[in-house]
């Protein structure tokens, strides 16, 4: 077997590894999006069924008001859900309980290098 050979031979190894190296990550790609909807779900599970559509509204950003609008509740109605939602999420405002949320998707090494 000559030099051209043998580097040939090489160079289908190294291509063989990188194709086996992009179907792994294309994997664990994969594997990681269904971690995160299993944490959402988790997280969203400590909720009532209620107090999850008061909870996804506050997470795009609405007012009680606008909650009580959209949900067509009594504005007492949606500030006990949403009393009971901090109580559930050991919070103290609804900003710390959306951001509890919002974390749940950073990164695991984002999370060690904010803790260093």
């Amino acid at each position: 077997m000559d030099q051209s050979e043998k580097l040939l031979m090489g160079i289908e190894n190294i291509l063989s590894v990188a194709s086996d190296l992009v179907d792994e990550v294309a994997r664990l790609k994969s594997v990681e999006e269904e971690c995160k909807i299993l944490k959402e779900k988790v997280f969203m599970n400590q909720l009532t069924q209620a107090e999850q559509k008061v909870f996804a509204l506050a997470i795009d950003g609405h007012s009680v008001s606008e909650i009580q609008g959209i949900l067509h509740k009594e504005e007492c109605t949606i500030k006990n859900q949403r009393r009971s939602i901090l109580k559930k999420l050991n919070t103290t405002s609804m900003t710390e309980a959306v951001q509890q949320f919002q974390n749940l998707h950073e990164e695991p090494l984002q999370k060690l290098t904010r803790t260093s």
